[in-house]
């Protein structure tokens, strides 16, 4: 399949620009973002779509810059001792993951800051579903995307963070008061980007017109 960079749409309308526009930001300022703005993409993602209108998702937000550090701490050494005690067998995936954590292709070494998850966002929120629920994910999915363009749209930047499910096995999960009979399925930041990534080049000629 060709590989070309996306190119601008010809038909510029507020939701095709946004979405052209969004990008996964990695760096922001040190600037908090009021609690109406969050509201805000919060009732954005609320209006995704649902398997049966179940609306499976909850969220759970911090702002508390110590408390956003603690959990990025607590999750990256769950990592790292993943990946030590996963024996032969598992070790080059968890030990990959790992390495991703503390040292991402993007050039930030997360070892040289001191959020090594949470990139120094002001907001982290995490996205929960229910366990015995099949669609959750896609829901849940459909949710993150709406939010994510609602920020975008608003002045604000995000970056999905998928490293964030594995807050579940932190020794203060219990913070977040996430009851057993839900999952946490993703985490998104949120804050005013300190950064411009450039677009990554997007597969074309991978659709097939059937009829």
């Amino acid at each position: 399949m060709a590989i070309q960079i996306v190119t601008e749409p010809v038909e510029k309308t507020e939701t095709i620009k946004t979405i052209y526009a969004r990008r996964a930001v990695r760096k922001y300022k040190d600037k908090p973002v009021d609690k109406k703005l969050i509201e805000q993409v919060l009732d954005a993602g609320r209006m995704a779509p649902s398997a049966m209108n179940k609306q499976p998702w909850q969220f759970y937000v911090l702002t508390n810059k110590e408390t956003i550090h603690s959990f990025s701490s607590e999750i990256a050494a769950v990592m790292t001792k993943g990946a030590l005690k996963s024996g032969v067998s598992g070790i080059a995936q968890l030990l990959k993951a790992a390495s991703g954590l503390l040292h991402l292709s993007h050039g930030i070494d997360l070892h040289a800051i001191k959020d090594p998850v949470f990139y120094g966002a002001p907001v982290v929120i995490f996205l929960t579903a229910p366990r015995d629920n099949e669609w959750a994910s896609l829901d849940v999915g459909m949710c993150a995307q709406n939010i994510m363009l609602a920020a975008k749209s608003l002045g604000l930047d995000t970056c999905p963070i998928g490293f964030g499910k594995y807050v579940e096995k932190t020794k203060i999960f219990s913070r977040l008061h996430v009851p057993a009979s839900e999952e946490v399925k993703l985490a998104i930041i949120l804050g005013y980007g300190d950064e411009s990534p450039e677009v990554h080049e997007r597969t074309r000629g991978n659709q097939l017109f059937i009829d």
